[in-house]
């Protein structure tokens, strides 16, 4: 099993890059496929991107504007987002799953943090 807490949301501003970090805690973090999804207010929680062995699967929202990296020697994974828009306003979490694949499918994840909230301004 594995604990996850992301960090780095807050206020930026439009066109703006911004970073987000998922750290966990337990189990060895290597072995876990780990996505983020964003859910905006009013909003359907939504797949961002996915990670695991070296395969990316990304979702539609921020396709092309996002990036997905880890470091499971510090059992940590990043979201690296450019151009964010007021649209991206969301809180975005971050997943875990002990399959193999990046899935883009919410109930493949077992394990979420409590998500933390990005708000773009104009």
């Amino acid at each position: 099993q594995v604990r996850l807490v992301e960090s780095g949301g807050g206020l930026v501003q439009a066109g703006d890059s911004h970073r987000l970090s998922c750290t966990a805690s337990g189990d060895s973090f290597a072995k876990y496929a780990v996505a983020w999804f964003r859910q905006a207010p009013g909003k359907e929680r939504e797949f961002v991107v996915a990670v695991n062995w070296g395969i990316t699967n990304y979702g539609d929202s921020m396709k092309g504007r996002c990036t997905i990296s880890r470091d499971n020697g510090k059992k940590t994974a990043y979201l690296q987002m450019t151009d964010l828009n007021p649209d991206d306003t969301a809180v975005y979490y971050c997943a875990a799953s002990e399959l193999t694949s990046p899935s883009a499918q919410e109930r493949a994840y077992a394990y979420w943090g409590q998500g933390t909230q990005v708000t773009v301004s104009l």
